[in-house]
């Protein structure tokens, strides 16, 4: 298991197989995937995502991480990078169970991420992008102190969404 942070309230750590079925309460949630393209993923597909970024952690030492309440123990949600055609940055993506809404835990994961990218890795600048009607995600950018740039089409969504950026 190979932690990348850890805060007063959670533990980032790489995902792993094994945390498929915590990982479909959010992934494979349509209601918490409606504003990241309109659909949830099914078992196989979030499957191959965990893969994906068990092999991008190796080769880039980044990835989306499974958050972890210390509390419970429970994967809560996901927060880290995808990564980019851009070698000098790295896309901050982040994704929580309903339930777990509205208490600060994107603004807090986000944090340990943004300082385990300026402690470990050779980029410039961390970018993000959010659905024009999710306004709680982009509340969270803002309090990361993400820069908002303009709108920019995305062909994963199929439409314009604000871009921020975060330079570090």
């Amino acid at each position: 298991m190979l932690i990348i942070s850890e805060t007063e309230r959670l533990i980032l750590r790489v995902l792993e197989p094994k945390d498929l079925d915590s990982v479909m309460n959010f992934w494979g949630n349509d209601e918490v995937m409606k504003y990241c393209g309109g659909s949830s993923g099914n078992r196989e597909l979030i499957g191959r995502a965990i893969n994906n970024y068990m092999n991008s952690q190796r080769k880039r030492g980044f990835s989306a991480y499974a958050v972890i309440l210390k509390e419970t123990n429970e994967i809560i949600g996901a927060c880290g990078y995808n990564y980019t055609q851009d070698g000098n940055e790295v896309e901050l993506i982040y994704h929580f169970s309903k339930q777990y809404w509205g208490k600060g835990y994107a603004t807090e994961a986000g944090k340990a991420c943004i300082e385990y990218a300026r402690e470990n890795l050779h980029i410039d600048k961390i970018i993000a992008s959010v659905d024009p009607k999710h306004y709680s995600s982009r509340k969270v950018l803002e309090k990361l102190g993400f820069e908002y740039i303009d709108m920019r089409w995305f062909e994963d969504t199929k439409q314009n969404e604000p871009y921020f950026e975060l330079h570090i």
